[in-house]
């Protein structure tokens, strides 16, 4: 089980650190406060890619927080789970919008409450405490059909309707003249990928040999890859976009492999889980100096969270007040950094952001080296599972 274990926690680390990128981009990067980098009009492949590549990061630690929970299951008797997963997905819910939502804006009026990735791993928690009472073949159909059929859903909107958004079409809400509500992650697709996490968590029970194993999430993921290539090339059902035709080849690719996230259609689903599957599938047995470093992060992902956001937005303050925009443009509200006036003009090439990303990176690490020593000497204390 130990190897088994680690497999996941490696695989958590390299999204985690791939994450990073993405918000480095978005303080750092001068075309993210032109353009969207995922516009094959605008944008060019290395920046595309630096995007594109972030999205994998979002439905691979939902789904590996699913199956993480069916582990603690193992060791649990069924209400035991649910309490914690309830427990810790109102924790969840309730960081987002104070720690994580400060981290991002830097704002004490806490002027535009976000709901965010971490909103919607806590609801998809307090969701799954009450399907994990149910047959695990029960619970495989919920997720199967919530990933496969919400984008039924797509032409079905309510104006002004904040439920709705919260749950399947997200956007923004004025609830002041100084106050925005901003609803980023729709659960409903989120709820599905982690309660499909947790049915995949099984996979990972005695009765199940690495071999049988490799081959089935191997099967999946590559059936997962071409399903995604069919169903996005039909262009019918599975994104709400679809994809265009450009002047180029090159554009057209770009938009093809660009499918809604906000929230994850079919199609992003597809793409982005059938990697991962057959990563997680392939790297068992793998070891060294590399492994453990990118696995350390998969070990302490909340703390690592946190501080690499903090971390990150500070460091643009620096920025900011180095290049003469003042640090004060980075403690905004009422939107995303994109939409500030008083940045226009801001931003460096994309070479920086790759030192910026790595070097937080780097800084990190130590951090949470020393985190999850913490947490490996003192298993006895219960609040260390929050965290």
């Amino acid at each position: 089980m130990r190897n088994r274990i680690e497999s996941i926690d490696l695989l958590k680390g390299l999204v985690m650190v791939i994450m990073a990128l993405d918000h480095t981009r978005d303080y750092f990067h001068s075309a993210a406060f032109i353009y969207d980098p995922t516009d094959p009009a605008h944008t060019s492949w290395p920046i595309f890619f630096t995007r594109w590549i972030t999205h994998y990061c979002a439905p691979t630690f939902s789904f590996l927080a699913g199956a993480s929970a069916f582990f603690v299951g193992k060791r649990r008797s069924k209400g035991d789970l649910s309490k914690f997963l309830f427990t810790r997905g109102l924790w969840l819910v309730f960081i987002e919008i104070s720690i994580v939502n400060f981290g991002w804006f830097f704002d004490l009026q806490f002027r535009t409450p976000a709901l965010l990735t971490i909103w919607s791993l806590g609801i998809s928690m307090i969701v799954l405490a009450a399907l994990v009472h149910l047959p695990k073949k029960i619970i495989l159909l919920i997720s199967c059909l919530i990933v496969f059929g919400h984008n039924l859903f797509d032409t079905v909107h309510s104006p002004g309707n904040v439920l709705w958004a919260m749950l399947h079409d997200g956007g923004g809400f004025n609830l002041s003249k100084d106050y925005l509500l901003f609803i980023g992650y729709p659960v409903i697709p989120w709820i599905g990928v982690m309660a499909l996490g947790y049915c995949f968590g099984s996979l990972y029970d005695h009765s199940f040999s690495s071999v049988r194993r490799k081959k089935i999430l191997t099967i999946i993921g590559i059936s997962a890859i071409v399903a995604f290539i069919v169903i996005r090339f039909i262009n019918i059902y599975g994104d709400p976009n679809g994809w265009k035709e450009y002047g180029t080849i090159s554009q057209s690719l770009m938009s093809f492999l660009n499918p809604q996230k906000y929230p994850p259609s079919l199609c992003y689903v597809l793409m982005t889980l059938g990697p991962a599957l057959i990563i997680l599938a392939n790297t068992e047995k793998l070891k060294g100096p590399i492994v453990n470093f990118f696995s350390t992060f998969g070990r302490v992902p909340f703390f690592y969270y946190i501080l690499h956001i903090y971390l990150i937005h500070a460091l643009a303050l620096v920025a900011a007040q180095v290049t003469g925009y003042g640090w004060q443009q980075m403690v905004f509200h009422g939107g995303w950094l994109n939409d500030l006036p008083g940045l226009k003009g801001y931003g460096f090439h994309l070479w920086v952001v790759y030192v910026i990303w790595i070097g937080v990176i780097l800084l990190c690490y130590p951090l949470c080296k020393k985190f999850d020593t913490y947490k490996i000497n003192n298993k006895e204390k219960w609040w260390l599972s929050y965290l």
